[in-house]
């Protein structure tokens, strides 16, 4: 497909350059049939006078010409470089765009981490002791805990004890159990554990939106850097075409004060003219030069290095002058609540710090603790369990712990609340906030196009009156003066079109920044 497009391109390419040439052999048969000597009259004067005058009638179509065949030669060793197919780069390979991924994978790792609390643990604690030939004791241990994701954890292990002078609180040889450990009050409902793994998948879905934000701030920056360029560009070609106008007419100018047909102030009229066009080609490719720079910090390569935009770039300028239909406001709007990342990132915010209200809520319940064991003498001899061996093979165990004043726990709790009407508020403010931005992006958009068609209007009228103003010329009844008047008008309003093009541009994307559609990512 792409040899196609580019065959099709060189196709044409020469079609125009064929086209160009044609043109410019009628111009020169033009001149020469029109510069001919009437019969009858051979004198050089009468030569030269009539050469003068066809010559600056020739001007126009001349220029038109050159103008037409300097744009496809020039397009020839260009590679266009499309907004899509920077957009597209820039969510390759930008730092921005993988940094995004490394906070969807820090909050994979997080989560992991959180879960790692209900990891099954094995444990083991052995000790002995023997002085002067006395073996005093040896103890063992070893131990399984599982906790369950519930208030209940469950775990099994045996003790080996052994010597002559064990404590008396352990059976002697071997006693295997089973147990559970319940807290009855405070823990019940939550514990650190289940909130910090609650908290670790809200924080999963708020990593998402804080990459999609930063994603989205990227694109629009992107964006906007493209069309700055395409601006600055166009402006700068817009200037290099009036230059050779220029310089072109400065020299049929001075041919024709040569011939004396002119006077030497319109030489100087035109020389003038050319310089002051060149001086404003000069700050149009500084500017330009700068747009590139704004433009190549966006330009990274799959091993992420970054590189400056190659000379041979040129921008989409067709795009730039396209007018695009404007977004539903009235939805964009409704949507801000329910889609936008800054919104769902508060809300995901919210989440956590409710779960945290809940565990500060817990603490205000006194600890109890329950841990029962089911005994056994060897190892796990379990196989006739009734009620009659429980109440005569186990082991229980209450831990209790109540706080008198409360304080640490009241003032951790007021704390949350605090927290929680903050981030309320700020919710409220920023989709208030996020609503605005659409509607003032959008009276923005809506006003750049009134001015974009009156400048455009406007350029179609002082094009007309250079035009009108050139053909008076051509018959002696106006002045270089006027004719460079025109122009600068025109170069003027040129200016203020391409200004107007990319302020739209960037207007129509802030909308769906402002609506974070997945548009604008």
């Amino acid at each position: 497909m792409a040899g196609a497009v580019a065959h099709r391109r060189r196709g044409r390419r020469h079609y125009a350059l064929e086209r160009c040439t044609g043109l410019l052999r009628i111009v020169e048969e033009h001149k020469r049939v029109s510069t001919g000597i009437l019969p009858g009259r051979n004198n050089s004067t009468q030569r030269e006078e009539t050469m003068t005058r066809m010559l600056f009638k020739n001007i126009s179509v001349t220029l038109l010409v050159l103008w037409t065949c300097r744009g496809v030669a020039s397009a020839q060793d260009k590679q266009l470089l499309t907004e899509e197919t920077f957009v597209q780069q820039v969510k390759q390979y930008h730092p921005v765009v993988k940094q995004g991924d490394l906070l969807t994978q820090k909050a994979e790792a997080d989560l992991l981490t959180a879960r790692g609390a209900f990891d099954p643990v094995l444990d083991a604690a052995t000790s002995a002791k023997t002085l002067d030939g006395v073996d005093y004791y040896q103890y063992t241990n070893p131990e399984l805990k599982i906790p369950t994701g519930t208030p209940i954890n469950l775990k099994a292990g045996y003790e080996k004890s052994n010597g002559q002078y064990i404590n008396p609180e352990r059976t002697k040889g071997v006693a295997s159990y089973i147990g559970i450990e319940i807290p009855l009050l405070n823990g019940l409902l939550t514990d650190k554990k289940r909130t910090a793994l609650r908290q670790a998948g809200i924080y999963r879905q708020l990593n998402t939106q804080e990459r999609l934000l930063m994603i989205n701030d990227l694109l629009f920056d992107a964006r906007s850097a493209y069309w700055e360029w395409a601006g600055a560009w166009y402006l700068y070609r817009v200037y290099t075409n009036y230059i050779e106008i220029a310089d072109k007419r400065t020299m049929l100018i001075s041919l024709s004060f040569k011939h004396g047909d002119r006077a030497m102030a319109d030489t100087m009229e035109a020389r003038a003219q050319l310089q002051n066009i060149k001086l404003m080609q000069a700050g149009a490719l500084a500017e330009l030069n700068k747009k590139i720079v704004d433009l190549s910090a966006f330009l990274w390569t799959a091993d992420e290095t970054p590189y400056l935009l190659p000379e041979s770039f040129v921008p989409d300028t067709l795009a730039l002058a396209t007018i695009q239909p404007l977004p539903d406001t009235a939805v964009l709007v409704a949507g801000v609540g329910n889609a936008h990342p800054a919104v769902q990132a508060a809300r995901y915010k919210l989440g956590i710090l409710e779960a945290e209200r809940k565990l500060k809520r817990q603490n205000f319940l006194p600890v109890v603790n329950l841990q029962a064991n089911l005994l056994s003498k060897d190892y796990y001899q379990y196989k006739n369990v009734s009620w009659p061996y429980l109440e005569n093979n186990y082991k229980l165990g209450f831990n209790v712990k109540l706080p008198l004043l409360w304080r640490q726990e009241r003032g951790e709790y007021k704390n949350v609340l605090i927290k929680i009407r903050d981030n309320n508020l700020e919710l409220q403010k920023k989709q208030w906030d996020l609503q605005n931005k659409i509607r003032k992006y959008y009276t923005e958009t809506v006003q750049l196009q009134h001015q974009l068609q009156a400048a455009r209007e406007m350029n179609s009228a002082y094009t007309f009156l250079l035009k009108n103003e050139e053909l008076k010329f051509t018959q002696g009844e106006s002045s270089l003066f006027l004719i460079n008047a025109r122009e600068n008008k025109i170069l003027e309003i040129q200016q203020k079109v391409i200004e107007l093009q990319v302020k739209y541009r960037k207007a129509t994307y802030a909308i769906q920044w402002a609506a974070g559609s997945p548009a604008a990512q």
